[in-house]
């Protein structure tokens, strides 16, 4: 801890990906993060693999394509889903439900069965469903890192 560096201390420039993973708080702090929603930005801007899973895909909640478009729109994505979350009686806690976010915003929401592993890649953007999906994701990141 000791060691930790700030968010807005990261630069994309010093890493070939980014990767996000899971737990409720993404929805509250980084979903909200100028710092964050800038660094995915950059990365995806220097068409840098970016992954997320579980509960850390709806950081990209108000992260923008270069057109100015959500960046999730028209593009296939997961995160969890509103069924797990209603499985784990969150539903009223948290701040936005990541289906019903993703939906919302134009992306292309796609979900597995609940607690199985479930990943989507559209382009260099790779999204898990939940925390089954955290091996597969990095795998994918990897592989992606590779092309």
């Amino acid at each position: 801890m000791a060691n930790t560096v700030k968010l807005d201390s990261v630069k994309q420039d010093d890493f070939d990906t980014v990767f996000y993973p899971g737990g409720h708080g993404p929805l509250w702090d980084l979903a909200e993060s100028p710092s964050s929603i800038r660094l995915i930005e950059s990365f995806e801007r220097a068409g840098k693999p970016i992954g997320f899973v579980c509960h850390a895909p709806g950081v990209l909640r108000h992260v923008k394509a270069a057109n100015g478009d959500a960046l999730i729109k028209g593009r296939h994505v997961t995160g969890f889903s509103n069924s797990e979350e209603a499985a784990v009686e969150l539903t009223d806690i948290v701040p936005f439900l990541i289906e019903d976010e993703f939906k919302t915003l134009g992306g292309l929401y796609e979900k597995g069965p609940d607690w199985s592993a479930h990943v989507v890649q559209d382009g260099k953007l790779v999204t898990g469903q939940n925390p089954a999906s955290s091996e597969d994701v990095a795998k994918a990141l990897i592989r992606a890192i590779c092309v």
